[in-house]
């Protein structure tokens, strides 16, 4: 089923590792970008749509100033971006103009997709460009970014992308065949895996070995993240080897190719994606044991009386998680009411809240419409 699925996917995110795109340092490696590009044009062809999320900026930037290792400085790092911007952009530009397409650069950072009106304002003009024929190139807004409005890895900004275009395919493009259940660089026994589920913890075991070489801040591990990100909107993710022949038309064809990830449950509604997208979270509410039992068996509101403790200094409206007694996260949502103002109400049923706070807003804690539940 997976690979139908892929076969008919119209929309693709296409993400390029920093590793490959600059043969590991040495600088962008244009002959493989002019073979992805011929590819992307070959798929538009037959109707397909592409979004390419492409780091390399800061490997780029490395490149032209002469550094040899990533700086640790944050500065640093955002120099060497600014830098590189200009020449992964033009290799891009150069390369699909000799197709006739047109590009579009587009830089993000986390405070963009938080943000509810910034998040529906970019994936409006992300699909106004995909409907005008122009291929967007996303890259996380390293100039500017810092720590705390950072995604941290463009395999985590590429699932996300995903889910901001609805996107029915995200293929991760890596200097790996795909995924083993163990390193193979250390493990010659190491099996591969050829096709999975989203969400599996086995897989999150399983990539926690891998390193993601000095150039890039991601690796196997935030790869199969994002495909659990991706299988959010019901996107199938394949992770493969970006130096293997077409692969980008082979994928298309439905050919076996790398690592398949496939989601497993119906896609969350778009509001509810952007609620499970949230990787800044400003507080947390504890809750008792009924209250996760209810919201798993049955999605409703969060009411105050089953919170047994609230953590972090939030405002209404603001993105909360709800964890367990033993901090697992069960829930995130929109608050209704401030830290302090649910501190005074946790454990009060809902008719007591205008007693204690001299107001009600509303009834619930987190409303139903307003909260996601998170994948154990």
């Amino acid at each position: 089923m997976g690979r139908a699925q892929v076969i008919k996917a119209r929309r693709w995110v296409v993400k390029v590792g920093s590793s490959l795109l600059t043969n590991d340092g040495a600088g962008l490696d244009r002959a493989l970008m002019a073979l992805w590009v011929e590819q992307i044009h070959r798929l538009r062809t037959r109707g397909i749509e592409v979004v390419l999320v492409s780091s390399g900026a800061v490997s780029e930037g490395m490149k032209r100033l002469g550094w040899q290792t990533r700086p640790h400085a944050l500065h640093e790092q955002q120099a060497a971006a600014a830098v590189g911007q200009m020449g992964l952009v033009q290799a891009y530009e150069s390369c699909f103009q000799q197709h006739g397409l047109h590009t579009a650069q587009i830089l993000l950072t986390h405070d963009d997709l938080a943000d509810r009106q910034r998040y529906l304002n970019a994936r409006s003009t992300l699909r106004t460009l995909l409907k005008l024929g122009v291929i967007p190139i996303v890259n996380e807004n390293d100039t500017v970014a810092v720590e705390e409005i950072r995604f941290g890895d463009n395999d985590t900004l590429a699932g996300l992308v995903t889910n901001l275009i609805e996107a029915e395919l995200l293929v991760m493009l890596t200097d790996q065949v795909g995924m083993f259940d163990c390193d193979p660089r250390s493990n010659p026994g190491a099996q591969f895996i050829h096709e999975a589920q989203a969400g599996d913890p086995k897989l999150e075991t399983m990539a926690s070995g891998g390193s993601s070489g000095r150039l890039g801040r991601g690796g196997m591990l935030t790869k199969v993240r994002a495909a659990e990100r991706a299988a959010r909107s019901g996107a199938v993710s394949v992770i493969a080897s970006g130096r293997e022949s077409d692969v980008l038309l082979q994928i298309a064809d439905g050919k076996q190719l790398g690592t398949m990830i496939v989601p497993t449950q119906e896609p969350l509604v778009a509001r509810k994606q952007w609620l499970a997208s949230q990787l800044k979270l400003r507080g947390k509410l504890v809750l008792d044991n009924g209250a996760v039992k209810v919201l798993h068996a049955s999605g409703s509101s969060l009411l105050a009386v089953g919170v047994t403790a609230v953590e972090g200094n939030f405002r209404r409206g603001e993105v909360v998680a709800c964890v367990d007694t033993q901090g697992h996260e069960v829930a995130r949502g929109l608050v209704n009411y401030s830290a302090d103002e649910a501190r005074k109400i946790k454990g009060q049923p809902s008719e007591n809240i205008e007693a204690l706070l001299g107001y009600v807003d509303e009834a619930e804690l987190i409303n139903r419409d307003n909260l996601v539940l998170i994948a154990s």
